[in-house]
């Protein structure tokens, strides 16, 4: 009996259907810390050659003001998106100054957390607004936090691809209107992406090493590797560990991801509901704001997730009303570590495989998820990511603990019929050759970049810092000695000087009361179930 991958294969290889696999978009957003020459954290405010963080579609900060965002446009090929990303990285060096780019996932050593500076977006209400967010951020989870730096790998499919599929299914589907099947597809595929995850994090994870002054006297089992780095012999990513974002107002909300409805709901809960500490330490402290709200969370970006539905979003919309209104249109991933042997953070052949395992996870068959079905993810990638290269290392697929290395070499042999389809549209092999380069770090640990990061720190004297900033050196070297064309450099010039005008444009515009902005941006969550499924 076929499955339903092998039907859909066959469905999308025939001639008339093969266009639509070429047509969605892959967009990268980078983070990455502003350093000095020693390699500790910039004090220095976001450069203004570069532009406005708030309103720059391409260059911003994320949570610190250090902490670098670099957004690549959406590409029907990621070899294209990286190639922008590339050109943003070359500009942004030519207005750094002596200033580097930090090439790691976790931080560089860091000041007090006084010393730590909260991203600034200026003076207007939705500035403020972003401001205060982080303010609330630094309360809840503190400021080291705001320095951890990552890949999110925004992935999308051919509109065309969802109808094809819809008209090849079972009648039930072809009940939904499109939108409704595309919403629920891409739910589909997260629920696949929640299983399986945890290979991402074996191949990619690239942080098993950190600054022994990130964990600000919390209690922790990590190992001292040298005076300044603490470790996990066996981790592939300490930074999607509970070091990570994690905290107990987050702890009770499971993804609710089975459909599009649950989804908003639980979210729209969660932005809505009073969470005790939060309410104790309340909004304002000696008439300043430190946080949006005392719920659960401030707005639904704060939950933490390694993947999230995604829509874009409107001027003045919200994320939950923009998936209510018009369904879900791309996914966003969100656990990759930031390569540290990558001048961009991320390589091609990531990108390759990363294309054909979530064309896998669109396509293969996806029941919606138990909860006790989703607390056996939520370990096998904590596993992973705590353990990921020990020897003999099981995970729990549902019927057994099997080893990591053979229910990897499984989902490979599944996967790899998709990389060959991909490879047919674009008559070579490199989603092929990215399956073959990913089989061998299953068949040697020693070949992933967490191997890879502790080989290195081991051959030069064991310091996490020292080996961060020799790569940084080394990838700013990269990328001075390319820089920008005129004509690259014109093009960002006149972004930057646009984005610094709609600043100054929306600062020299009435503002309203900032506590009736607040209630009213408050207020403007709501979200009417049967909205979702029109």
């Amino acid at each position: 009996m076929p499955t339903l991958l092998t039907r859909r294969l066959a469905l999308l290889a025939d001639e008339k259907h093969r266009g639509v696999l070429g047509g969605g978009l892959r967009g990268i957003e980078r983070e990455t810390l502003r350093v000095d020459g020693a390699g500790h954290l910039a004090h220095t405010p976001h450069p203004v050659a570069l532009g406005s963080a708030l309103t720059h579609p391409q260059i911003t900060t994320d949570y610190a003001e250090t902490l670098l965002e670099f957004i690549t446009p959406a590409e029907s090929d990621i070899a294209v998106t990286l190639d922008k990303l590339e050109g943003i990285h070359r500009y942004a060096y030519s207005k750094l100054g002596d200033e580097l780019l930090w090439s790691q996932s976790m931080p560089c050593r860091l000041p007090a957390e006084e010393d730590i500076d909260i991203a600034w977006y200026g003076s207007s209400n939705l500035g403020t607004l972003k401001h205060v967010y982080r303010r609330g951020l630094a309360l809840r989870y503190g400021k080291a936090m705001q320095c951890i730096a990552g890949i999110h790998y925004n992935y999308s499919l051919d509109e065309r691809l969802w109808r094809v599929l819809a008209e090849n299914e079972p009648q039930g589907a072809k009940r939904l209107s499109a939108k409704s099947y595309q919403s629920e597809a891409y739910l589909a595929t997260i629920r696949n992406f929640r299983r399986y995850s945890w290979l991402l994090m074996y191949l990619f994870g690239a942080s098993p090493v950190l600054s022994s002054n990130f964990l600000r006297g919390r209690a922790h089992k990590l190992e001292t590797l040298s005076d300044d780095t603490l470790y996990l012999p066996y981790a592939t990513s300490l930074r999607m560990s509970d070091l990570g974002y994690q905290n107990d107002a987050q702890s009770g909300l499971s993804p609710h991801e089975n459909c599009l409805d649950s989804y908003v709901a639980a979210l729209t809960k969660a932005v809505n509901q009073p969470y005790e500490p939060y309410a104790a330490l309340g909004t304002k402290r000696d008439g300043e704001w430190i946080q949006l709200s005392t719920n659960v969370l401030q707005i639904e970006n704060e939950y933490y997730s390694t993947i999230r539905p995604k829509r874009v979003i409107q001027t003045g919309e919200r994320p939950i009303q923009a998936l209510c209104a018009r369904g879900v249109q791309y996914i966003e991933v969100r656990c990759m570590d930031v390569d540290p042997f990558e001048p961009v953070g991320v390589s091609l052949q990531a990108g390759r495989f990363l294309d054909a395992f979530l064309l896998f996870c669109a396509l293969e068959e996806s029941p919606a998820i138990a909860p006790e079905e989703g607390a056996r993810h939520t370990e096998n990638f904590a596993r992973t990511v705590k353990e990921g290269r020990r020897p003999g290392l099981t995970l729990n697929n549902g019927q057994a603990e099997v080893t990591l290395q053979s229910w990897g070499a499984e989902l490979l042999e599944r996967i790899r019929p998709v990389a060959e389809l991909l490879d047919t549209l674009r008559g070579d092999s490199q989603h092929a050759d990215a399956m073959q380069a990913q089989a061998a770090k299953l068949a040697d640990a020693g070949l992933t970049p967490s191997a890879k990061v502790l080989a290195a720190l081991r051959a030069n004297g064991k310091s996490f810092a020292a080996f961060a900033l020799a790569q940084s050196e080394k990838h700013a070297a990269h990328f001075r000695s390319h820089p920008p064309s005129a004509d690259e450099a014109a093009y960002f010039d006149g972004m930057a000087a646009v984005s610094l005008a709609e600043q100054a444009e929306m600062e020299a515009a009435p503002q309203s009361n900032f506590d009736d902005y607040v209630a009213a941006y408050r207020a403007s969550n709501l979200c009417h179930s049967q909205q979702v499924s029109e």
